[in-house]
């Protein structure tokens, strides 16, 4: 079900696997590598010099679905990358568990959706996850040029998977965007985020 959840259901799909402690925001980003769909290397750093987004992704999820059914996230990506950002979509879900997928998989998922990501990234242990101490899908990061996480946490201010609250809402991703654009410091750099816990393997 994708609207209408109850208290309840919203906080028991919330509840986040242990990971690492919180990045520090205004530090700079941990570096990593992941495969990406194609099953080639990605690594962070070879980003820098470019404003980077992270997203945490699981298409299982409700409140994923409604920015991807509604066209929210893909509206985002676009604008992001017609500003010269680099989106990295990132899959922390581990086999077996919901929205994990495997390169192909995901692939033919972006395609359907019309995503617009630069690379979708398959991070199957959760290294990179709880590097970055993903706790939801989605959990947003961006990166500025010099490699400094400026901000981490739910893409708007509407904590519901009701598509209807997407206008209404602020686009935290947009607005620390534009904010960069223009040469202001991100005015909002945390927020907390939202969504479905992110479904780390229980071995890691």
């Amino acid at each position: 079900m994708r609207i209408g959840m109850s208290l309840a259901a919203v906080a028991a799909i919330m509840m986040a696997a242990p990971v690492a402690a919180q990045q520090t925001t205004g530090a700079t980003a941990r570096d990593f590598k992941l495969t990406n769909a194609n099953g080639q290397v990605v690594q962070l750093s070879n980003y820098r010099g470019k404003t980077v987004v992270l997203e945490w992704h699981n298409a299982g999820c409700p409140f994923v679905q409604k920015h991807y059914d509604s066209g929210n996230m893909q509206k985002t990506q676009a604008a992001a990358r017609r500003d010269g950002a680099v989106w990295l979509t990132i899959n922390s879900g581990a086999p077996g568990k919901q929205g994990h997928m495997t390169g192909a998989e995901a692939k033919a998922l972006v395609a359907k959706e019309k995503a617009q990501p630069n690379e979708y990234l398959l991070d199957v242990h959760g290294v990179v996850g709880k590097t970055y101490a993903a706790k939801t899908t989605p959990h947003m990061y961006i990166i500025d040029p010099d490699g400094k996480l400026v901000y981490q946490g739910a893409i708007d201010d509407k904590p519901t998977t009701d598509k209807a609250d997407i206008a209404p809402a602020r686009n935290h991703v947009l607005a620390a965007l534009a904010e960069m654009k223009a040469g202001k410091a991100v005015s909002v750099p945390e927020t907390r985020a939202y969504g479905c816990a992110v479904k780390y393997s229980d071995a890691d």
